[in-house]
């Protein structure tokens, strides 16, 4: 199983041992979850959500819902928020937990060097996303052709990004919280 973040499925099964005992849908209601875990699914959620409104919002300029100058209105804020906290939070988890937690578990270290290659796939997305969010920014007051491709293009980029950062997030998630869940936070030294 080839664990390239444009290609994986999921975690192997040498990868699974804690997910398997603590499946998603255990999660909420487990005595272990506690606040960092609770905040940090927040996070996740939130990126979840920012893509799930960037993407719509792309969707309905290319369908002439909104004005071009509505459109650059709406969109840099919330792209510019979406693009730090991302590269904010993975510098965050690259720093301070993934260590914390591949010294835990050393079982899971291979999965932590997975998530840490993700991080660095997804700066290079991050960074086509603002290139092309640019590029259609420049284009957005021209007529005809250059507007659509650039549009086209910057959804075809994002499309990609978010395709990643969900793979990333879902992994990731499958990786820390039944972790979390299996030692608790104070024994972790994250809670």
């Amino acid at each position: 199983m080839t664990l390239d973040l444009n290609t994986r499925t999921g975690w192997p099964e040498d990868l699974r041992f804690l997910v398997d005992r603590y499946p998603r849908d255990t999660w909420q209601a487990h005595g272990n979850l506690g606040s960092m875990a609770r905040f940090w699914l927040q996070r996740h959620d939130m990126f979840r959500e920012l893509g799930g409104m960037l993407k719509e919002g792309t969707h309905a300029f290319r369908e002439g819902e909104t004005s071009a100058d509505q459109f650059q209105a709406w969109l840099v804020p919330r792209l510019q928020f979406f693009l730090g906290q991302l590269h904010e939070h993975h510098n965050i988890e690259d720093h301070h937990y993934f260590p914390v937690f591949q010294a835990a578990e050393k079982r899971l270290a291979r999965g932590f060097d997975v998530l840490e290659s993700d991080h660095e796939t997804i700066h290079q997305a991050l960074a086509a996303n603002a290139d092309s969010a640019n590029q259609l920014l420049g284009a957005l007051h021209k007529s005809g052709d250059a507007r659509r491709f650039a549009a086209d293009r910057y959804a075809d980029v994002s499309d990609a990004l978010l395709g990643q950062l969900m793979r990333h997030l879902n992994d990731e998630e499958d990786l820390i919280i039944p972790l979390i869940l299996d030692r608790g936070e104070p024994a972790l030294g994250v809670g």
